[in-house]
């Protein structure tokens, strides 16, 4: 599998509790702020969640 390139394209200022813990789990700290994640289930479950917030690019 390939992993994923994530980037944190609106903030989490405003947001559910929950969201903001997720997106701190994956490593994101401020907008613009890009992190490389290995492609499984939980990770995806994750990114699911928070959709609304990030841009995601796979990287072969």
């Amino acid at each position: 599998m390939a992993d994923l390139k994530v980037t944190l394209i609106h903030s989490v200022a405003h947001r559910l509790p929950k969201q903001r813990k997720i997106v701190e789990a994956l490593g994101l700290k401020r907008v613009n702020h890009t992190v490389v994640l290995k492609n499984n289930d939980a990770v995806r479950g994750a990114l699911f969640k928070v959709a609304h917030l990030i841009k995601v690019e796979e990287i072969k």
